[in-house]
């Protein structure tokens, strides 16, 4: 039996060699969260070239961005396809379909998800519900402390926390924990085996 991955990724993670050990190198799919591209890219106006050259990292992966589903959004999600057209990089860009985007809040508000806005790992998770038959997720654990009491930061690179009453980490963790339970999709909190895709 073969097995296809399609390994997506959020708000671009690096992938050094601090890092790929355990991380693992391969993305189909990097989500690219709008703030990003303001805060570490000055908005592109200035950061052009470094910000292709900070992608090449995710090879001939997608880019997803928020076009149209949020009005703070369009401008930067279309600087980087521009960016991007205008430095033939690798990388293909996908706009989310807004949609999409308000559905999946909807249905995950009626299931006690109540935050100002959905993290972008719910809603990539979703997505992969919807197209995957088998989906496994990494790093979705909103506490400081390890399942053995270790300290632990916010993402496997920094421990810069999420806006706060922006995003409800622990509600997200919850419903993905009961879709664990439930077999529908497999939540993986411990080490990986050598088998997992890297």
């Amino acid at each position: 039996m073969s097995c296809l991955y399609f390994l997506l990724r959020c708000n671009l993670p690096p992938l050094t060699s601090d890092y790929s050990l355990d991380v693992g190198t391969k993305t189909q799919l990097v989500t690219v969260n709008p703030s990003i591209i303001d805060k570490r890219f000055q908005n592109l106006l200035w950061s052009r070239k470094s910000f292709v050259e900070s992608l090449k990292v995710y090879k001939s992966s997608y880019v997803y961005m928020p076009a149209f589903s949020m009005r703070h959004g369009t401008e930067p999600s279309l600087r980087v396809y521009y960016t991007l057209t205008d430095f033939s990089a690798n990388q293909t860009v996908l706009f989310a379909n807004p949609n999409f985007l308000r559905n999946v809040g909807k249905f995950w508000k009626n299931k006690g998800v109540h935050s100002k806005r959905l993290s972008t790992g719910l809603f990539m998770v979703s997505a992969a519900l919807s197209l995957c038959e088998e989906v496994t997720v990494y790093g979705f654990w909103p506490f400081q402390i390890d399942l053995k009491w270790n300290p632990i930061r916010h993402h496997y690179y920094d421990d810069v926390l999420p806006l706060s009453g922006f995003h409800s980490m622990p509600e997200e963790f919850l419903q993905l924990w009961l879709l664990h339970k439930s077999g529908i999709l497999r939540m993986q909190l411990g080490q990986c085996n050598s088998e997992e895709p890297q």
